[in-house]
């Protein structure tokens, strides 16, 4: 399967999903004007990726600075279909990297966290 890699711009994150590493990362800011199109394609490769997935070890790293409501929604798909994999026998870590005075950042990761069990969650604040 071919890796995915979208260049961030001012609205919208980069996306780097090196399949064949299983290294997952979004980084930068999310909030395009369609949240929903510009995440399609990217839960449609990973959907693909991880359904041909069979204990595999895979990381996400998720560096966010700031997400829109429509892009939160998109995000749920994605550790949705993470946390399926998880549950399949796959072992899924995500490394959450926030600025450490975002308290917004932090409690959204919180909440993965407990909606998504069966992923291994790291808090990893980043002191500025």
């Amino acid at each position: 399967m071919d890796n995915l890699y979208i260049a961030a711009t001012n609205t919208s994150p980069e996306v780097d999903f090196r399949f064949d590493e299983n290294v997952l990362t979004f980084r930068g800011e999310s909030y395009p004007e369609n949240a929903a199109a510009f995440y399609a394609p990217v839960l449609e490769s990973l959907r693909a990726y991880l359904a041909a997935c069979n204990g595999a070890e895979i990381t996400m790293d998720v560096t966010l600075t700031y997400f829109n409501s429509s892009s939160t929604k998109m995000l749920f798909s994605v550790f949705d279909a993470l946390d399926s994999a998880a549950s399949a026998g796959n072992q899924v870590v995500v490394r959450w990297y926030r600025d450490a005075e975002d308290e917004t950042i932090l409690e959204f990761g919180e909440e993965l966290q407990a909606d998504f069990t069966a992923i291994q969650f790291t808090d990893c604040p980043i002191v500025t």
